[in-house]
């Protein structure tokens, strides 16, 4: 394309620094989500990697408990979504989530929220004040230092409340479990799991797949806490061991039946499937 840009330009034979230039001085270059759609996936959004490509991605995010390192949900986003748009969607999955097994947060006994700058505002922070969740968000410093609140005075409550909560010794310890139970939660499933590239279309699709990992994941913590054993090095050493899969038009079941040192362990764990 950029050989014929020159031909068309008067450039017969351009060289290597030529199209350079004409790259560097094309126009139209870049495109937006507003602008453009894929035919085959519309669902995903045009979207930058960490190191620095651009690829048509989703945005998976996940809600972990820190005390055992389960992921209590783990929705899938368009990837063009921020994290603080995100932010109330996983919160209201985790919530419901939790509330099919009692442990859903209530104004009397709120839950502790533990993120990264990434999901600090203060919309958000004054939408979750005084709620179910107790934030103890990251906070990003100031461009110049300073903080001007316009008049917005429950915004400055709510974000000078985050920040009392967010240096003390629970929001530390908070903060240490979070980098530790939530990156690994991702490292096992995007990178070790080979979550990073989906080769599924629709997000409805990947999302099933994605749940399909993160049940993997929470059935070896189950183990490991249940059986003492979870990790595959250690399955290696059950003599025998039977896995079966279920699927419902709502639900997958898995059944584990393993015979580790002359004992029988049995594990059983539904799976439900969103539709949206």
């Amino acid at each position: 394309m950029l050989t014929r840009m020159a031909q068309e330009s008067g450039i017969e034979t351009p060289t290597i620094d030529d199209l350079v230039r004409l790259d560097r001085k094309r126009k139209g270059k870049k495109l937006s989500n507003e602008d453009w759609a894929s035919t085959t996936d519309p669902d995903a959004r045009i979207a930058r990697m960490k190191d620095g490509t651009t690829h048509l991605a989703y945005k998976p995010e996940h809600a972990v408990e820190l005390d055992t390192g389960v992921i209590v949900a783990a929705p899938i986003h368009p990837a063009d979504q921020g994290d603080t748009t995100t932010l109330d969607p996983t919160l209201e999955a985790a919530a419901r989530n939790l509330a099919n097994i009692d442990l859903a947060p209530t104004l009397e006994d709120p839950c502790d929220l533990a993120a990264d700058k990434g999901y600090h505002s203060r919309d958000g922070l004054k939408n979750l004040d005084d709620g179910v969740w107790k934030t103890r968000i990251a906070e990003p410093k100031p461009a110049n230092g300073y903080l001007r609140w316009h008049g917005d005075d429950a915004a400055r409550d709510a974000v000078y409340a985050n920040r009392a909560r967010l240096k003390s010794g629970i929001g530390r310890d908070a903060m240490r479990r979070r980098g530790e139970m939530v990156e690994r939660s991702f490292a096992h499933i995007l990178d070790r799991g080979g979550m990073r590239r989906a080769w599924l279309r629709g997000r409805e699709n990947v999302h099933k797949r994605y749940l399909i990992h993160v049940a993997g994941f929470n059935l070896g913590i189950m183990m490991r806490e249940l059986f003492g054993w979870g990790t595959p090095r250690e399955a290696a050493s059950a003599r025998n061991t039977l896995l079966f899969v279920s699927r419902h038009d709502d639900a997958i079941a898995f059944l584990i039946i393993a015979q580790i040192n002359g004992d029988i362990a049995l594990l059983v764990i539904m799976v439900e499937t969103e539709t949206n």
